[in-house]
């Protein structure tokens, strides 16, 4: 079994919460994201909850490219498409959310926040190549 398949498990099997193989606490959502060719991909992201959103970064693990689901999730953005996210919970729960790419200050605060969540954050700085991670508002629409 795959890292990431075995983070999803996790979250489904514990109410959202992981612990293993990575402490994420219940700081996580599953992001279904549309591809092209019309399939959905489950991506585990890290999150942060604000008011009934959840904001996800497109870290890569400090990779100097942005992961695939960026241009998905930007597209979806575009379309005005919502997207399914499942949230933590008893039980878990899979909401529609509607997408948007946060940019400029806001972008920049919420950064300093992953940051502050979890030093792997800062350290993926060091090894991006200057590439600023994209963040997301996942905003449920149901």
């Amino acid at each position: 079994m795959d890292f990431n398949q075995q983070i999803i498990d996790t979250f489904r099997a514990n109410g959202g919460v992981v612990d293993n193989p990575v402490q994420f606490g219940k700081g996580l959502v599953l992001v279904h994201v549309p591809k092209k060719d019309g399939s959905v991909r489950v991506a585990p992201l890290a999150g942060l909850s604000d008011d009934g959103a959840w904001h996800v970064v497109a870290s890569a693990g400090g990779s100097p490219k942005n992961p695939a689901w960026v241009y998905n999730l930007r597209r979806a953005a575009d379309a005005g498409t919502a997207i399914d996210v499942e949230v933590p919970g008893e039980p878990v729960r899979t909401v529609p959310a509607a997408v948007e790419e946060v940019t400029g200050a806001e972008r920049d605060a919420l950064w300093e926040r992953f940051k502050q969540r979890s030093s792997g954050f800062a350290a993926y700085e060091r090894t991006a190549e200057g590439r600023a991670f994209p963040i997301f508002r996942l905003v449920p629409t149901a």
